[in-house]
């Protein structure tokens, strides 16, 4: 069973209390955007077997968005963190890095 932390009203929920919202840290397509950039904000998704950064609801809960990074293939979170939060904040880093010390984050291989 999946337990993720709200860090807003700070509960420990089950995944049954939660509403998933795929991945996080997207890059939103505007009006001014191209028929390719929309098909692959729309479609085009990573689906990495290892450290994910995803988006979450507490529905059963305060209601609000939150994000959370977490390992695809062990389950295990790295720790969670409000949606208006641009990049992981350097806790989380800290522990993927403890677990994975080689994962590099795609935002630092883009710069």
């Amino acid at each position: 069973m999946l337990i993720l932390t709200c860090p807003y009203c700070g509960v420990a929920a089950e995944e049954t209390e939660l509403q998933p919202g795929g991945e996080a840290h997207l890059k939103r397509v505007g009006p001014e955007g191209s028929d390719d950039e929309l098909e692959g904000y729309l479609f085009a998704r990573k689906n990495p077997k290892g450290v994910h950064f995803e988006r979450w609801r507490h529905a059963y809960g305060c209601g609000k968005w939150f994000l959370a990074a977490r390992d695809t293939a062990t389950l295990q979170v790295y720790g969670t963190y409000k949606a208006q939060t641009t990049h992981p904040p350097a806790d989380v880093v800290s522990e993927i890095r403890k677990s994975r010390p080689d994962w590099q984050p795609d935002w630092t291989q883009a710069e």
